[in-house]
C-alpha cells in the first residue's frame, strides 16, 4: 500500500480509503467489521463515513453507519486510523438530521460534530468535511447552474470561523470540502487566507470514467492551491463493473433502491460503459479493473474512496491497485471519453 500526505496537513493516508455508505443498510454490522478488518490488513488506514449514512438517507437509519464504525474503532489503536466524516448541509432537505439545525454555522456544525463523535466513540475526527455546499449549486446529476434557485445559506466566512473554533477545541484536526465547484473552493481559500483561518486540505468529489468533470477546472485549482482530491464513486455505483449491461435488474444499489443513482441512467451511460467494457476485454482486464486502475493512476488522486458490499468485491477493488494501464490503453480511454463525454456528472 502506498501512502500520501494530504496537502500541507499532518494526515498521512493510504492511497485507498474505505467508504462505508453501505454499512447499516446493505451490510450488517458483522459484514461491515469484516470489511474493515480486511481493509486494515491490506494497509488501509483511512476510513470515510458521514452523519447521514447509510444511503439512501432516511430518518430510520441515519447515523447507523457511524455507530457501526465506532464499535469497530473502539477496538483499534485510535492513532493508527485516519477517520473522516461529513456534516450534511441544508440543501438536500434532510429535516430529520440534528433537529433540523442544518446550517453550516457554529451551532449547526457543533451539533453535527458532537453527534458524530458520540457515534464514532472518539474524541476527535481527523478530517471533517462539509458534505455538500450550503449554497445553491448543481450536484448529484444536475449539470447546469440556475440562479433562479438561489437560497439563503451560511456565509462561507462564518463557516470557516466555526470550523476554526472546533479545531481549537481539539475536536477536528483538519477540514475538507465535498461536492464543491471551482468558485466555492477558491472562496474558501480566499477567505481563509484573508482572515488567518485554517484552510481546507482536501476535496471529496465524484470522479470516474463516466464523470471526469474534475479535470475541466478543479484539477488546476487544486494543483495550484495544494488541495488533495479524494475521488469517490470510481465504479459509478457499480455501473462500471458492466453488470447492468447483461442484466438491467442485476442486484445492486441502483436496482435495490428505486430512483437512486438516476445520473447513471442517462442516455449515453450504457453505450459508454459498453465501450469501456469492450476496451477492457481487449486488454485482458475486467471492466471493474479498468475503471479502478484508471482512477488509481490519475496524478491528482490522493486517496481513492472505494466501497463494497462483499469481501470478494473489496478484494477485487484492492487487487486493481497492481494493474498498470499502458499508454496505448490510456489513449483509447480518452478516445471513448471524447465520444461519450461525462455522461453521468
Amino acid at each position: 500500500m502506498k501512502y500520501v500526505t494530504l496537502a500541507d496537513s499532518s494526515l498521512r493516508v493510504s492511497a485507498v480509503c474505505l467508504g462505508t455508505m453501505t454499512f447499516g443498510e446493505q451490510n450488517s454490522e458483522t459484514e461491515a467489521h469484516l470489511q474493515l478488518d480486511r481493509a486494515l490488513a491490506a494497509g488501509i488506514n483511512f476510513i470515510d463515513t458521514a452523519e447521514m449514512y447509510p444511503v439512501p438517507p432516511k430518518a430510520a437509519t441515519c447515523g447507523r453507519t457511524e455507530l457501526i464504525v465506532g464499535n469497530w474503532l473502539a477496538r483499534q489503536s485510535r492513532d493508527k486510523i485516519i477517520v473522516a466524516t461529513k456534516a450534511a448541509g441544508p440543501s438536500r432537505g434532510l429535516s430529520w438530521l440534528r433537529d433540523g439545525r442544518l446550517g453550516f454555522d457554529l451551532a449547526g456544525l457543533r451539533a453535527a460534530l458532537d453527534g458524530s463523535l458520540r457515534r464514532l466513540r472518539t474524541d476527535y475526527v481527523d478530517l471533517y468535511q462539509l458534505h455538500w455546499p450550503a449554497r445553491n449549486q448543481p450536484m448529484f446529476g444536475q449539470w447546469q447552474y440556475d440562479p433562479a434557485r438561489e437560497c439563503a445559506s451560511t456565509p462561507i466566512l462564518e463557516t470557516l470561523e466555526a470550523l476554526a473554533t472546533l479545531a481549537r477545541e481539539g475536536k477536528i484536526r483538519h477540514f475538507g470540502l465535498s461536492n464543491e465547484h471551482p468558485w466555492g473552493v477558491m472562496e474558501f481559500l480566499r477567505l481563509a487566507r484573508a482572515n488567518g483561518l485554517p484552510r481546507p486540505v482536501s476535496l471529496q468529489n465524484a470522479y470516474s470514467l463516466l464523470n471526469r468533470v474534475y479535470e475541466c477546472g478543479l484539477a488546476e485549482v487544486c494543483h495550484r492551491e495544494n488541495l488533495a482530491l479524494l475521488p469517490y464513486s470510481p465504479l459509478a455505483f457499480g455501473t462500471l463493473s458492466g453488470k447492468y449491461l447483461h442484466d438491467a435488474q442485476a442486484p445492486g444499489r441502483i436496482t435495490r433502491f428505486a430512483g437512486f443513482g438516476q445520473r447513471y441512467g442517462k442516455v449515453n451511460v450504457a453505450p459508454a460503459v459498453a465501450a469501456y467494457a469492450e476496451l477492457a476485454a481487449r486488454y485482458g482486464l475486467t471492466p471493474a479493473q479498468l475503471a479502478l486502475a484508471f482512477v488509481y493512476s490519475r496524478w491528482f488522486a490522493a486517496s481513492t474512496i472505494i466501497g463494497a458490499t462483499s469481501l470478494a468485491q473489496l478484494d477485487e477493488n484492492l487487487a486493481a491497485l497492481a494493474v498498470q494501464l499502458p499508454p496505448s490503453l490510456l489513449a483509447e480511454i480518452d478516445g471513448v471519453h471524447l465520444r461519450y463525454t461525462n455522461p453521468a456528472p
